[in-house]
């Protein structure tokens, strides 16, 4: 698990992360291929959950005229497999950016903790600490078994450069 940065209790609060504006939304989570089998041994979850690129399916959201996660319980704001969650759950508000054939650590400023919190020490250190962790040789591997995770993302701050191999990318 990654450590991190947003207070749980702060999530549960926020209604951000977890919905998006259309169906195909680049923002639905990639999964890796390990947290597809997982997903899929884990009895109650539905196949029509993952779609054929490998990313969560959002559903219409019950409540409004956007679309949810599959996983997210919309009456409390819970994840019902936060104990499992995907990689780029763990990692999010932080994301896995391509961008002029460099793989950048970005954020998304709309969380609004890490927008208020952003040019602080703690955010630096834990922009550190990702930046450790993501250039371990075991990250490595997992960038090279699942480049599907390495995205294209709009609207994003730079706060770090990856050193992936160049086969990588």
């Amino acid at each position: 698990m990654i450590k991190q940065l947003v207070p749980h209790e702060f999530c549960l609060k926020c209604q951000g992360c977890c919905r998006f504006k259309q169906a195909d939304s680049v923002w639905s989570p990639c999964l890796l291929d390990e947290e597809i089998q997982a997903l899929l041994d884990k009895k109650g979850i539905p196949i029509a959950s993952l779609s054929i690129d490998r990313r969560i399916q959002p559903i219409a959201n019950p409540n409004g005229a956007d679309f949810i996660c599959p996983f997210l319980d919309s009456l409390d704001n819970r994840c019902r497999i936060y104990n499992m969650r995907p990689f780029e759950c763990q990692l999010y508000p932080f994301l896995i950016n391509l961008r002029n054939d460099k793989v950048l650590l970005t954020v998304d400023l709309n969380c609004p903790y890490v927008s208020e919190k952003i040019n602080s020490q703690e955010a630096k250190d834990y922009i550190s600490y990702l930046s450790v962790y993501l250039n371990s040789q075991e990250q490595l591997e997992m960038f090279k078994d699942n480049p599907q995770i390495i995205q294209a993302y709009e609207e994003v701050r730079e706060v770090a450069e990856l050193r992936l191999p160049h086969e990588i990318k």
